[in-house]
C-alpha cells in the first residue's frame, strides 16, 4: 500500500536518499541548491518533502507546496529501480484524495518526446495542459528562465486563475518577482 510521509532533515537516511533521488532525476537547473531544500524542508510550514512507502520501502519522494486554495507539486521522482511498476499513478492519486484541492505542476515544453510522455501521463491522471505562456524562474542565480507550461489537476479556470497561480509560486517557491 502506497503512502507518503513528510520528512524532516532529522531523518537521516530518508533525507539523503530523497537528495539522491532529486539530483539523478533533475539537471542541476531544475531544482535549488541542496542547502536551501534542507533549509525549507526544515522551516517552511506549507513546504512538504515527503518520502513515498510501498508498505515500508521507500520507491520516491514527491515535494508540494500547500498555498490553501490550491497546492503546487514541486518536484516528483520514483526510484530508476521502482520505475513502471505504476507508482506514479498511485502516488498521484493518493495526493489528489488526500489533497482535495486543485494541484498545479511545471512541465517541459511538448517539444521532445520524454516531454510529451510525461504530459501525457499527467493528462491520464486528471491533469490539464494550460497553453499559456509560463517561464520557471531560475532556482539558482545567473540561471535563465525556462520555458514550461503549467498543468493542472481540479477546478481552476486558466483564464481567471492563471495570473494569480503565476505569482503566487513565482513569489513564494523561486522568491522571483513577476517577470517583464
Amino acid at each position: 500500500m502506497i503512502r507518503l510521509q513528510r520528512i524532516t532533515t532529522a531523518d537521516t537516511a530518508l533525507y539523503a536518499y530523497m537528495e539522491r533521488l532529486m539530483t539523478e532525476a533533475f539537471p542541476p537547473e531544475e531544482y535549488r541548491a541542496l542547502a536551501q531544500l534542507r533549509e525549507y524542508t526544515d522551516s517552511k510550514k506549507h513546504f512538504y518533502n515527503n518520502i513515498v512507502f510501498d508498505e515500508d520501502t521507500p520507491v520516491g519522494f514527491i515535494t508540494y507546496w500547500d498555498f490553501g486554495k490550491f497546492c503546487y507539486a514541486e518536484h516528483f521522482a520514483i526510484d530508476p529501480a521502482r520505475r513502471n511498476g505504476g507508482y506514479g499513478k498511485q502516488v498521484l492519486d493518493l495526493l489528489c484524495r488526500q489533497l482535495q484541492r486543485p494541484i498545479v505542476l511545471e512541465v517541459e515544453m511538448p517539444e521532445e518526446e520524454m516531454a510529451r510522455r510525461r504530459i501525457g501521463f499527467y493528462q491520464r491522471q486528471g491533469f490539464t495542459l494550460w497553453q499559456q505562456p509560463y517561464r520557471q524562474p531560475p532556482y539558482k542565480h545567473g540561471d535563465p528562465y525556462l520555458p514550461m507550461r503549467l498543468m493542472v489537476y481540479g477546478d481552476l479556470d486558466s483564464e481567471k486563475a492563471f495570473d494569480a497561480i503565476k505569482q503566487r509560486i513565482y513569489r513564494e517557491v523561486y522568491g522571483a518577482a513577476e517577470q517583464a
